[in-house]
């Protein structure tokens, strides 16, 4: 899969990776901050003349099938309109993420299968959904709903990899397992604490010491320290368990077993911040931090983490190293 908004670097990319796998896929679907400012993902999609140009040279350059990933339209005419455009530019599978480019993080609500189904009906290439799967009974419900050929899951996948086997497995089971992945195939420990904080998500919010302890382990044998920890404190919480406990913070199962994390809407936040439960309270950490504070000096709790980290950390811009931009794009070369 490539971010792209040129054709010819889009096409001389994939020709390069052609020969390695099944088919090219074009990100038509981040709506991140970095894909706004890198001009790609979901902020492509009114740019329909582009996109066209992009699919017809790589159907016309590649020897593998060229498919797309987007986000839908508020208007499930538009969205059909837009699928059927890229269908006719020689797009020949299609996933389709049930949210706008603005339904993220907090914003994220619930994906439209109303907008997956017309597409579905609308085109005659197979089409995969997007959005709302946090089980295996989810996939099977989306797939009856909207008549899909196939479904993806990211952040359901991500807290429970057992989700498409439909087991809601011990978590150490699936962290143990990822650790030895990881030892096989080594890549950077962000990569890793990243998987384990979601993994450990609900285990975490009960050993909050153990969740700074993850934050600011420095290797990975520290990493699976604290995922041995972890395990042993679940083990005994399970041994003190009394006939009959039920689960806490409204979760369907007990923290150490794999589940889906529900993230709260606007209201659910704005009441947990005092706003009343309207979208209008809800603002930045940024901001409330600066409230608090009444400095504007004050880090981001992201910052926060990496000063832990790694105390000699400078985020004065000023100081940081200067490297020559491409002439292209305008990035760092």
């Amino acid at each position: 899969q490539f971010c792209a908004n040129d054709p010819e670097v889009f096409v001389q990319a994939a020709l390069l990776a052609q020969d390695y796998c099944d088919a090219i896929d074009l990100n038509l679907g981040c709506p991140q901050m970095i894909a706004k400012r890198g001009h790609y993902g979901a902020f492509l999609q009114e740019e329909w003349d582009l996109l066209q140009r992009m699919i017809l040279l790589a159907n016309e350059k590649l020897s593998v099938p060229i498919t797309c990933k987007i986000r839908v339209f508020p208007e499930v005419d538009k969205t059909v309109k837009y699928a059927q455009m890229l269908e006719k530019a020689g797009c020949q599978l299609l996933t389709v993420h049930g949210r706008t480019k603005e339904q993220k993080g907090p914003l994220a609500g619930v994906a439209s299968w109303e907008h997956i189904h017309a597409v579905r009906k609308a085109v005659s290439i197979p089409v995969f959904a997007n959005g709302n799967i946090q089980c295996l009974r989810d996939v099977e419900e989306c797939i009856r709903k909207t008549g899909v050929h196939g479904v993806m899951s990211a952040e359901g996948n991500l807290h429970n990899p057992a989700l498409f086997e439909g087991r809601n497995p011990l978590v150490w089971e699936m962290a143990e397992e990822y650790l030895e992945i990881v030892q096989k195939y080594p890549c950077p420990l962000s990569y890793v604490r990243a998987h384990l904080f979601k993994l450990w998500h609900h285990t975490l919010q009960v050993y909050q010491q153990l969740r700074e302890e993850l934050a600011k382990v420095k290797t990975l044998e520290g990493i699976v320290d604290v995922n041995r920890e972890l395990k042993l404190r679940c083990q005994e919480e399970i041994a003190k368990q009394k006939e009959g406990e039920k689960p806490g913070e409204g979760l369907p199962f007990f923290h150490w077993i794999c589940q889906p994390y529900i993230r709260p809407g606007p209201k659910e936040r704005c009441k947990e911040n005092g706003a009343g439960g309207t979208e209008k309270g809800v603002r930045g950490k940024r901001a409330l931090e600066e409230e608090e504070d009444g400095s504007s000096e004050l880090l981001s709790k992201n910052k926060q983490k990496k000063k832990l980290r790694n105390p000699n950390k400078t985020f004065d811009p000023s100081l940081k190293p200067k490297y020559a931009k491409c002439d292209q794009c305008g990035n760092p070369k």
